[in-house]
């Protein structure tokens, strides 16, 4: 990233950080993609992702995989990880917080493509695992996106972190 670029960042090499435990989309900042010429992912995965559970208040653990192809835009990480500690005390059944998350960054970004993938910690012997994705309409990535979608849980993974 050239220095020019983070001009507008706040948060990235800030030591005076504070923390917000309500969640709080407009912490979240971007800069501008260098390789707008490629089609490329970029993969976040978060393992302590937490919120809290509607009805019984009962904290929920995850970790979420988000994966995108940036077209001008990109998240800042410390930004997504402030953005993602928002969500401490943010009442949300899972699939509510997968699609929150994913459209909070559609918002931000407009990227080509995005999935995001929570994979929460059983509770009462059932772990839930949204998925949800997201192709700009009109283009090869809303294809791709139905095509993913489709074929998302053919081949499930070994689940050996729980």
């Amino acid at each position: 990233m050239r220095k020019s670029d983070t001009k507008d960042l706040t948060l990235l090499g800030n030591q005076e950080t504070t923390y917000n435990y309500e969640y709080d989309p407009d912490i979240l900042e971007t800069f501008n993609n260098q390789h707008t010429e490629n089609d490329y992912f970029v993969k976040f995965n978060i393992p302590e992702f937490t919120s809290l559970c509607p009805m019984t208040g009962q904290p929920d653990f995850a970790t979420i995989y988000i994966s995108y192809m940036p077209e001008i835009k990109m998240v800042e990480s410390k930004s997504l990880k402030l953005y993602i500690g928002s969500f401490r005390n943010h009442d949300g059944f899972h699939e509510d917080c997968a699609n929150t998350i994913m459209k909070d960054l559609i918002k931000l970004m407009d990227p080509k493509y995005i999935e995001v993938w929570a994979k929460f910690t059983p509770r009462g012997g059932i772990s839930i695992d949204p998925y949800c994705n997201y192709g700009k309409p009109g283009t090869i990535y809303e294809d791709m996106a139905r095509e993913r979608m489709f074929k998302h849980d053919m081949y499930p993974e070994t689940v050996d972190n729980r």
